[in-house]
């Protein structure tokens, strides 16, 4: 959909989505697009709600910013539909465009790149409800965003492509690294001991690749806040806590929510038998992600009333 072409089209499915708006009561008009629109138009078209456009197009950003509308720059070229909009969400609510609660209508391209075609209602308080923007910051301070998206991605990863067809577990310390050194234990040969701390980055996708290779085997990897790689297959070594954790979680859960309560890191634990990615701060989950980690199976198409994605 280029500029000053479809301009119709462009107006029409806009006043499709403020329909569903209305309907469902959402604050907030969220685009994802990788083709320039008239974003001038658009913003015209949408007055009385935030407007976000999420894009992994320099170009589109910036012609969106130029005409004053919050913009998204997507970094993960091979993310899913599903991702890109969870990052998107991510980073919305840290710059404060949006709240703990709300709902965002989301417009994106779901079956022709080349073409809005989908619309989406997506209610933060299904996964982000115990996130809000002060607490991104804060994790900010210890960890900084850029560092614990590296993990996140990798963690998701790793939660939806498994390994050599096997569903893999494992989890990841992000932050406070030295505090988590003296609460955890080593559970076997170390991995990552003796590179350089350039060779043991997560920056570098070769390392990235690394760790998914041992990500099969027992212990957590512990990262410093600078996405270096301290230590892999590492165990949890703390002093009794209270927990309250969901019921059907395992010990990698456990652990995860321990070493977030005993120290400032942030718990990232992979499910293995449902490739869930969940963060762990002060012994609580703050996100939940599930990747579409399962080839597609063809099902008859059975459309919903009310179809709904949730981040």
């Amino acid at each position: 959909m280029t500029p000053g072409r479809n301009k119709d089209d462009l107006k029409t499915f806009v006043d499709a989505g403020l329909a569903v708006a209305n309907q469902s009561g959402t604050e907030a008009f969220l685009l994802l697009v990788e083709h320039p629109v008239d974003f001038a138009h658009l913003k015209s078209l949408i007055s009385d709600m935030v407007l976000i456009v999420a894009s992994q197009d320099d170009e589109v950003i910036e012609q969106a910013r130029n005409v004053g509308i919050n913009t998204v720059l997507l970094d993960v070229p091979e993310a899913t539909l599903h991702d890109q909009l969870t990052q998107a969400i991510l980073e919305a609510v840290a710059a404060e465009w949006l709240q703990t609660g709300a709902a965002v209508l989301a417009l994106y391209s779901g079956f022709d790149g080349h073409e809005l075609d989908s619309i989406s209602v997506i209610r933060l308080t299904e996964r982000l409800g115990k996130l809000t923007a002060r607490d991104l910051k804060q994790l900010g301070i210890n960890v900084p965003l850029d560092t614990l998206k590296l993990v996140v991605d990798l963690a998701v990863d790793i939660g939806r492509e498994g390994r050599e067809g096997k569903p893999v577990g494992t989890m990841f310390v992000v932050g406070d690294h030295r505090r988590v050194m003296e609460e955890s234990r080593p559970s076997g040969f170390d991995f990552v001991k003796g590179y350089s701390r350039k060779e043991r980055n997560l920056a570098d996708p070769r390392v990235r690749e690394g760790i998914k290779e041992i990500a099969q085997l027992d212990g957590m990897f512990v990262v410093a806040a600078d996405g270096t790689v301290e230590a892999s297959c590492r165990l949890v070594d703390t002093s009794p806590v209270e927990l309250t954790m969901t019921t059907g979680l395992g010990a990698r859960h456990f652990a995860g929510a321990a070493i977030s309560k005993t120290t400032k890191a942030i718990g990232i634990v992979v499910s293995e038998t449902s490739g869930t990615v969940r963060l762990f701060q002060n012994g609580e989950v703050v996100l939940r992600i599930e990747p579409f980690r399962r080839a597609m199976k063809w099902k008859s198409f059975h459309a919903e009333s009310n179809a709904r994605d949730e981040v």
